[in-house]
């Protein structure tokens, strides 16, 4: 057995951000929970798109492992 993977810093203090962003959203209402979830799917998949076009282009700082 693997022991788990330690986190960076950074990405803790990114999923507490989000966590909290969800939170408010949630005690804001369903409807503002779902638009901030339909929200967050949009920029994931166009920032993906977006990386994708210029990997392929070889403007990317980082290659596909």
């Amino acid at each position: 057995m693997m022991a788990p993977r330690r986190k960076s810093l950074r990405s803790q203090l990114y999923r507490g951000a989000r966590d909290l962003g969800n939170l408010s959203a949630a005690q804001k209402g369903p409807a503002s929970y779902g638009r901030r979830v339909v929200r967050r799917s949009v920029y994931r998949s166009t920032n993906r798109g977006l990386a994708g076009f210029l990997r392929g282009l070889g403007l990317s700082g980082r290659p596909r492992r």
